[in-house]
């Protein structure tokens, strides 16, 4: 298997997490928790190729189908695959991710023109909550807790508490950056404490390989850091690009997708100026500074 497959790792008895590698743009992770009769799935893909291949991975584990689904967020990386499992499975999200998945509808493929997404159908949540919702898989109790505004409005966090295993979403990338450009900087601190609240063992992270508690530490420094960069660019009269440019990024520079930096100033800034957290912003603009920060390359798909 050469280290571009994706690959199960299993934290637990009947917990799965299905890691794309090298969880850049597109490459998101998702799971499912079984007790041999029911599966449940946490999340699912960017591509109809990519989701069809997820499929496969819950049958070749010797489980069926599921017959729900959970989407952390409704960002097309984690949900693109939702119609590969519906109408069999029922899609659960938060309030705000079926809006926002329905008000996105085929954004990727407004960004990314030339990849190949497949036949993709917006499938958004058919059951939504607004704060916390608990399903049982046989003997294991899944506990789906809305952190407030971090990464979108409508965010989702997925805790096993007898297994002490969590799917985060994109609350945490392990070896990315964070990406705050739809949600909150200060949110994201506060859905921080509410991850370390659970005392996981395990945590499964929206994209990148798994980790443990350590991981909300850095997103944490990191977090702090571009709080501190806005602070200063704004009192200086700079623009968010600007700021980017001229900043060290110092340990966060080995991270994927470093070009994220000027979107998170961009909501840095947002929140300086008193905007509430989740208020939309110019996204072409975003996109836009990130191509630069990118040396002129716009950001590619992976998927």
């Amino acid at each position: 298997m050469s280290v571009e497959e994706p690959y199960l790792v299993q934290p637990a008895p009947g917990v799965y997490a299905y890691v794309q590698p090298d969880g850049g743009w597109c490459l998101n992770n998702a799971g499912f928790v079984t007790d041999g009769g029911r599966t449940l799935l946490v999340d699912t893909a960017a591509t109809e190729r990519r989701a069809l291949a997820l499929r496969d991975a819950v049958v070749a584990a010797g489980v069926p189908l599921p017959r729900t689904v959970v989407n952390t967020h409704h960002h097309g990386d984690h949900t693109y695959g939702n119609g590969v499992f519906a109408p069999e499975a029922l899609i659960l999200g938060h309030d705000n991710a079926r809006s926002e998945q329905l008000a996105a509808g085929h954004q990727l493929e407004m960004i990314w023109p030339s990849t190949d997404f497949g036949a993709v159908d917006i499938v958004p949540p058919d059951l939504t909550y607004s704060d916390r919702a608990t399903l049982h898989v046989g003997a294991t109790e899944v506990r789906v807790i809305h952190p407030g505004v971090a990464h979108t409005t409508g965010d989702s966090v997925v805790w096993l508490p007898g297994q002490r295993v969590v799917f985060t979403g994109d609350l945490v990338f392990a070896g990315g950056t964070p990406f705050l450009a739809m949600g909150s900087l200060a949110g994201s601190l506060r859905a921080l404490e509410l991850l370390r609240s659970l005392d996981a063992e395990t945590v499964v992270p929206g994209h990148g390989p798994l980790t443990d508690p350590s991981a909300y530490d850095s997103t944490e420094r990191y977090l702090r850091y571009v709080a501190e960069l806005a602070r200063e660019g704004r009192t200086k009269g700079l623009s968010p690009l600007e700021v980017a440019q001229q900043a060290d990024l110092g340990e966060f520079g080995a991270w994927r997708e470093s070009e994220r930096l000027v979107a998170n100033v961009h909501r840095a800034y947002a929140e300086l100026a008193g905007r509430p957290e989740g208020a939309p912003l110019d996204i072409l603009a975003v996109l836009t500074d990130m191509t630069v920060m990118n040396g002129g390359t716009p950001i590619l798909c992976h998927a």
